[in-house]
């Protein structure tokens, strides 16, 4: 075996999925006033982590939250599935409260199928590319206001079919941008009954402060008197991967990378390590899928990695397209979504093989990729 661009001979890449440990250093916490009666040592009841919730046996959590007064912090996946399971627990009589920074787009679960199966090469025509030529660039900026169009009838469509203006829920931001930054959060199917009907409560606030019997958002002077508060506000999952090194090169190659993996995979400067499972994205099964198949192929020699230098010129041309569409939402984890089958391209010549998978030339044009479309790779080593 033989890592070419590092000159290392006879060792094998690491593989890793990155499990969130233990420990609420790793979590992404809000802010919160780091002075006196503000904080979580000053409240009475209950504070953990989305992590530690979903952890725990079903009979558990459900003996936790059962005629409890609970708080969610946050508004995406885990925020909005938990706040709907406590209000649909516990009713009107004690009803969940949700606190929130920003409103997101969500989505009916229907919809994802939906998304992807208009996601094809056609509709990526209409996306900036890296190492584009001029002529890819210029059908990009000839097509692309049919990708705001697309944009705009999905916030349209999302508008109609749920309540958002009377609750005040229309983000600010465009669904274009935010499934560039992969945030798309599914819509639990009673998520606004249960608003309408007065077991879930939704609280926009810029800041919070904990007081003895809840919490103190910043619109309201009473406080939201509440006996659990889980912050489902994400996790450090750099911070976990970083600590697996003690030298602080490695660790700095971590941390301070403004770029994603090569292949959203390897770092360039890290050698005997592959990440799986790192880069996010809504089909996340699907896309570490073929990032195991990419990695097989290479460590049994199909192929060599390109140089140092190759792979981080890549990796920041990849970065300065990902930010033209994602803006400061821009987080180096995310896989573009809207170039999923141009990802998969640049695999399957990675391993020699054909990326145009279809049997003919409308169907390679207008239908969707799969994973079925890639089902072969890993028998052909």
């Amino acid at each position: 075996m033989r890592i070419s661009h590092l000159g290392i001979c006879g060792v094998a890449l690491v593989g890793l999925f990155l499990l969130l440990e233990d420990g609420m250093s790793l979590y992404r916490m809000p802010g919160i006033p780091l002075h006196q009666l503000s904080g979580p040592e000053v409240f009475n009841g209950k504070v953990l982590h989305s992590m530690d919730y979903a952890a725990m046996a079903n009979d558990c959590a459900a003996e936790l939250v059962t005629n409890k007064r609970v708080t969610i912090i946050g508004f995406q996946k885990s925020a909005v599935d938990i706040a709907t399971e406590v209000a649909d627990r516990n009713g009107v009589d004690h009803p969940c409260t949700l606190i929130f920074r920003t409103v997101h787009w969500i989505v009916p679960d229907y919809f994802i199928a939906l998304t992807f199966k208009s996601l094809n090469r056609f509709t990526e025509f209409m996306v900036h590319k890296p190492d584009q030529g001029f002529f890819i660039w210029l059908l990009v900026i000839l097509l692309s206001p049919l990708l705001w169009i697309f944009s705009k009838l999905v916030e349209a469509y999302l508008k109609r079919k749920q309540p958002l203006k009377k609750y005040n829920m229309v983000p600010e931001h465009g669904f274009l941008k935010q499934i560039s930054s992969c945030m798309f959060t599914v819509l639990p199917a009673n998520f606004y009954d249960k608003v309408e009907e007065g077991s879930l409560v939704l609280k926009k606030s810029q800041s919070f402060n904990f007081c003895k019997n809840g919490l103190v958002i910043d619109s309201e002077e009473t406080p939201i008197a509440t006996d659990i508060v889980i912050f489902a506000t994400g996790y450090k999952s750099d911070e976990k991967l970083k600590n697996i090194f003690k030298s602080s090169y490695f660790q700095k190659c971590i941390t301070e990378s403004l770029a994603p993996f090569y292949r959203e995979c390897i770092h360039p400067q890290i050698p005997q390590l592959a990440i799986l499972g790192y880069a996010d994205s809504p089909a996340f099964l699907y896309t570490t899928e073929m990032k195991s198949k990419w990695l097989a192929h290479f460590l049994a020699g199909k192929f060599k990695l390109p140089t140092i230098g190759e792979m981080e010129a890549d990796m920041k041309k990849w970065e300065k397209c990902m930010k033209y569409y994602a803006n400061e939402s821009y987080k180096r984890s995310c896989i573009s979504v809207l170039l999923q089958i141009y990802c998969n391209d640049q695999i399957c010549k990675d391993m020699g093989f054909n990326p145009r998978r279809k049997k003919w030339l409308l169907a390679e044009l207008f239908a969707p990729y799969c994973p079925d479309d890639y089902k072969y790779l890993c028998w052909q080593m």
